[in-house]
């Protein structure tokens, strides 16, 4: 008799126990999936220096970094370690994008086309550069709305602080870090960014 009262006991705590477990581990996963779903990069359809369209769609599965360039700034020497840094890691699975804006210093004077012919003459330029845009203020152009307003690339607030600021987006389009103009793109902090895995 005792017997079949342990068996009994027995065969009503495994159920119990399982559907318990069962139900934590349900509340686990939903848990993972409640934030909401961040919106990214891929997003945006911009216009290069030469006019065509650049959809950032076509850069998925690749770590990108951002930056807003001028030709006439104290950091300009920045696209040297920016081209340096794109021939390096530069392929498959890493893309540096560069945003000409005027909006320090009115240091980034010329034309598309002005603009074009200085980053190829005096650095070599082969990374995809963008047309002329605004990184700040009233016509901030919608793709820096996204990268400097955390209701819009749900990782942080930022204000583009001078020329070179970067912004790192990962792999599947999503605003990871910002760093500051001042550090060189060659730093190990982007370095060992861009290389792992």
């Amino acid at each position: 008799m005792k017997k079949l009262m342990l068996i009994a006991a027995l065969a009503f705590a495994v159920p119990t126990f399982a559907y318990t477990d069962l139900t934590n581990l349900k509340t686990t996963i939903n848990m993972k999936e409640t934030p909401k779903d961040k919106k990214t990069i891929y997003q945006f359809k911009v216009t290069d220096l030469y006019g065509e369209e650049f959809d950032f769609a076509s850069l998925k599965g690749k770590k990108i970094l951002i930056v807003n360039t001028a030709s006439e700034c104290g950091l300009t020497p920045q696209y040297k370690q920016l081209q340096s840094l794109y021939n390096e890691y530069g392929g498959d699975n890493f893309v540096i994008v560069g945003f000409p804006a005027n909006n320090f210093g009115a240091q980034e004077p010329g034309s598309n086309e002005e603009i074009a012919t200085f980053c190829e003459q005096n650095y070599g330029v082969s990374f995809p550069m963008m047309s002329k845009i605004s990184v700040k203020g009233a016509d901030m152009a919608p793709i820096y709305e996204f990268l400097t307003k955390k209701s819009k690339n749900g990782y942080a607030d930022s204000e583009v602080e001078w020329n070179f600021q970067k912004y790192l987006i990962d792999e599947t389009g999503h605003l990871v870090k910002v760093v500051n103009p001042r550090i060189l793109p060659t730093d190990p902090e982007i370095k060992d960014w861009v290389r792992a895995k």
